[in-house]
């Protein structure tokens, strides 16, 4: 269990779910994550196994990153936390009633002045 716990470990592996991804869509797709932790992030769930990086020869430079056959295998597991989240997400947080969907995942609504 402790090569998935943390705070951002979670959530990069299931907005992997969803394809493929390069650092900057990954970086966009996480509100809050810092470049620093992500890259330290990808790089632990590269070192288990559960991230692929696969880097081109161009100019500049690509980076790709992929679940592996193993992370993927996870995805009932994310899909059902998801699941559960919407179900139980106003009695366990109230302010939860006031989010909105962000690519499958809850994010907070910025209220207008």
């Amino acid at each position: 269990m402790r090569i998935l716990t943390g705070k951002w470990k979670g959530e990069i592996l299931w907005q992997l779910t969803q394809g493929t991804l390069r650092f900057g869509e990954l970086r966009r797709a996480i509100p809050g994550i810092t470049q620093h932790m992500l890259t330290t992030q990808l790089r632990d769930l590269e070192k288990h196994g559960l991230v692929k990086r696969t880097l081109y020869a161009e100019v500049p430079p690509r980076v790709e990153y992929e679940l592996t056959r193993a992370a993927f295998d996870l995805r009932p597991v994310f899909e059902e936390i998801q699941r559960w989240s919407q179900t139980h997400a106003i009695m366990l947080h109230p302010a939860a009633a006031e989010a909105e969907p962000h690519d499958g995942l809850a994010r907070p609504r910025r209220r207008r002045p």
